[in-house]
């Protein structure tokens, strides 16, 4: 029997191609799986969103994502996927959300997996010791996988992955450094700009300037100032751009401050044959291996002489590196595994209890 599988995403973040995050990404990923694999994918996202399964919108506050925003779109996503769950009989659910604790489903008996998409220090300390029974934490990577608390129990470590095959090698490489992601403080991209100043080369930023007060601020005090003829601001871009941008690079920055769990772009930049200079924080250098697809640096002095030396990593090299690792196909199939597994132990539970 085709399984029934309702992805969670988080409330203030639209599940779509062109959203900045790595969390509706790989929820989009899945959902795409499940149906071309026969199976039933439901996704509850905030209105907007785009997916391959059945949508569930939900209404949330436009504008500021402030704390009164968040508490809203929390309250509206529990009562959504309360009357989900009542309508469809869903073998379990998938959350993506850093705030899942606050919208569980109050059905003991329905598995739930969370994948947990972002350092688990920025998690409640509850949520990574939930109460409720079925609830199986999941780590995008190893390194994240080791900051885990002893009494922490995570259940399993799934790799993120990437559709290899959307990302082509160019046959010339452009002029321009490249950041792309969200635009926040912790990711750093003044850092690049420093750095692609000192190595006196052109840098284009592409990425999402979210509602949150922080994150505006960021934008208008620490990085508009620096946008000019040699520092382009390009906001957020579509799958196709975005290739486009990454093939072209001479290599992509990523000057994260924060403890990177995973990194998406990282791996996307690789399979378009560019090398990744990226930050001694979290999960990167064991996306980035360096030397061979990338330089792993800790200073902005650092990333400038990196910069320069680019060219020296063959986009070859990065390609095959990210066909052998980071291609999507073995992280849905561990996925899917655990999908069976606890829609079989469900299934069992409920056959002792019926006897």
């Amino acid at each position: 029997m085709p399984l029934t599988v309702l992805s969670v995403g988080f409330p203030l973040a639209k599940v779509s191609p062109q959203t900045a995050g790595g969390a509706e990404q790989v929820l989009l990923r899945l959902d795409r799986a499940l149906v071309r694999h026969g199976q039933r994918s439901l996704v509850l996202a905030p209105q907007g969103s785009r997916c391959h399964g059945l949508l569930i919108p939900v209404q949330v506050p436009d504008g500021s994502l402030n704390e009164q925003a968040k508490k809203a779109a929390r309250g509206s996503f529990q009562r959504a996927l309360e009357h989900t769950l009542a309508r469809f009989p869903a073998d379990l659910v998938h959350m993506h959300g850093l705030d899942f604790d606050h919208y569980l489903p109050e059905q003991p008996d329905v598995p739930v997996v969370v994948s947990l998409h972002l350092p688990l220090s920025w998690y409640r300390r509850e949520a990574l010791r939930p109460s409720r029974p079925n609830t199986h934490l999941v780590c995008v990577s190893k390194t994240q996988r080791a900051s885990a608390a002893p009494d922490v129990h995570i259940s399993a470590v799934v790799p993120n992955g990437v559709d290899v095959a959307d990302f082509q090698l160019s046959r010339r490489k452009g002029s321009y450094v490249l950041i792309l992601g969200r635009i926040c403080s912790e990711k750093a991209p003044h850092l690049a700009i420093d750095a692609a100043e000192r190595a006196h080369t052109d840098v284009l930023i592409a990425g999402t300037v979210f509602d949150y007060p922080g994150h505006r601020h960021y934008f208008d005090t620490m990085l508009r100032p620096r946008l000019g003829r040699n520092a382009r601001f390009l906001g957020a871009v579509g799958a196709g751009r975005k290739a486009q941008l990454l093939a072209g690079a001479k290599c992509l920055l990523i000057p994260s401050q924060a403890p990177e769990t995973s990194s998406l772009v990282a791996m996307e930049a690789i399979a378009a044959g560019t090398p990744v200079i990226a930050w001694r924080s979290g999960a990167l250098p064991e996306i980035v291996a360096d030397g061979r697809t990338g330089f792993i640096v800790s200073s902005v002095e650092e990333m400038a002489y990196r910069i320069r030396r680019a060219a020296l990593i063959p986009p070859e090299a990065c390609r095959r590196e990210a066909q052998r690792r980071f291609d999507s196909e073995a992280m849905i199939s561990h996925y899917f595994g655990l999908y069976r597994r606890m829609a079989r132990d469900r299934n069992a539970a409920q056959e002792l209890e019926a006897a």
